[in-house]
């Protein structure tokens, strides 16, 4: 019926597969350097109010940083690919 050449999956697995090497480095990452990650979630903007039965964090900063990696990160994966 289907060659392997003309697969609707194909494409689908491939991204697939890519997420999840992503996933891993990304893991790896944080696993190996997490001490040294330290100032991530406490930057200059970041919004933490903490009562004594409440708690309230919003890392705004860091997903604006996080955010402006990923945004460089596919610009460069879609000019090489």
């Amino acid at each position: 019926m289907f060659n392997s050449s003309s697969s609707p999956m194909q494409p689908i697995g491939k991204y697939i597969m890519i997420a999840g090497i992503a996933i891993v480095v990304i893991g790896l990452v944080v696993w190996l350097a997490g001490d040294k990650l330290d100032w991530f979630g406490n930057l200059p903007g970041d919004i933490r109010v903490e009562h004594k039965n409440f708690r309230f964090y919003m890392p705004i900063t860091s997903m604006i940083l996080i955010s402006v990696l990923l945004s460089l990160l596919l610009w460069v994966f879609r000019r090489l690919f």
